[in-house]
């Protein structure tokens, strides 16, 4: 926490829908640790744009997942994800994650709030946040290793066991998900665990395709590949521009280009990913730089992968990270792709 008590509740109790005013660098400098952090959570220099904004509430940031340490969920406090705010880059070494924001609810008020008028300090938000943006003594180096909300993600959680019910109910009642929608994603939990066992893999596999088809469904996700592991894997350059359209290509497709474990030249395929195909969708950017959440270190691709418009991780089927509200951006090799003319189907 900061040194001094701020003189306003570090809890709204927002939920998603809810309208908010972030608060000004005044009042979120008052709240920041020397480390300029609150509840272990960086404030980071790209947040500073969105002061004085109102944004809505995309979801409550109650929960998140580990893609650090590798152990599941993770309990988040005090915290949402706001609709727009995500991340540019621009003080971390312009990294391309297009990362959403965690805000803790002591960096907003409601609109109906007043804000709060601050004695002047002397000191400057941006340059505290600046200066955290790196490691200690990193400041000046040409690679340094960089810090930021998702390498400190696993810092600033706690451990949420996938079997705490609790969580599926602040699911819904937090407005993340609706009641009918959190309940068939339990049950597909509940089957896909049936289909990991290995008993009749194939014919449960195949009874949910038949139901899925009957429904206009899409089929059982994939993503276990064909290729062994280690060894190569196939490449295509469509050289595609920001604005074309692609549609994703068939599971049928992906799985003779990935290996078992899911990867193309160590870009990995998941099964969140398979529920997007057959879907048409506009290129966002491509993507050739982004920081290793597990160093902090910048990453520079040999062959950039293709980020699409409002194509990300929907957290419905893997397990241990139902319901997830992260939003995680999902990067597409060129070969997963076709290009098409238009986004009618």
């Amino acid at each position: 926490m900061s040194s001094k008590p701020f003189p306003w509740p570090s809890r709204l109790g927002l939920s998603a829908g809810d309208w908010v005013v972030v608060r000004s660098p005044e009042e979120i400098l008052a709240t920041l640790d020397d480390r300029a952090r609150l509840d272990k959570l960086p404030f980071q220099p790209e947040m500073l744009a969105f002061c004085g904004q109102r944004l809505q509430v995309a979801k409550v940031a109650h929960k998140t997942c580990d893609n650090i340490e590798k152990t599941g969920g993770r309990r988040m406090i005090d915290a949402v994800h706001l609709v727009g705010a995500r991340c540019d880059g621009s003080g971390h070494g312009g990294c391309m994650a297009d990362c959403v924001f965690f805000w803790k609810e002591a960096w907003l008020r409601r609109e109906s709030d007043p804000p709060h008028t601050l004695p002047a300090t002397g000191e400057d938000l941006a340059a505290r946040v600046r200066d955290h943006a790196t490691a200690p003594g990193q400041e000046h180096e040409a690679d340094p290793v960089y810090v930021c909300q998702t390498t400190a993600l696993f810092e600033a959680t706690t451990l949420l066991h996938w079997w705490d019910v609790r969580q599926y109910l602040r699911d819904v009642t937090s407005g993340n998900h609706g009641l009918w929608h959190m309940t068939k994603l339990l049950l597909f939990a509940g089957y896909r665990h049936l289909v990991d066992l290995g008993y009749g893999y194939r014919a449960l596999v195949a009874l949910f395709n038949r139901f899925q088809a009957l429904r206009g469904g899409k089929p059982y996700p994939l993503g276990s590949g064909l290729i062994p592991a280690g060894s190569p894997t196939p490449t295509e350059e469509l050289r595609l521009q920001v604005g074309e359209w692609v549609e994703v290509k068939s599971p049928e497709e992906i799985l003779p280009t990935i290996t078992v474990d899911g990867f193309n030249r160590g870009m990995r395929y998941d099964m969140e990913m398979s529920k997007y195909s057959g879907g048409r969708f506009r290129v966002q950017m491509r993507v050739d730089r982004l920081i290793n959440e597990q160093t902090g270190k910048m990453m520079q691709m040999k062959s950039p992968c293709i980020q699409l418009e409002d194509v990300y991780c929907r957290a419905e089927c893997t397990a241990r990270r139902i319901g997830c509200p992260r939003a995680s951006n999902t990067y597409w090799r060129e070969i997963w792709l076709r290009r098409v003319d238009a986004p009618g189907s």
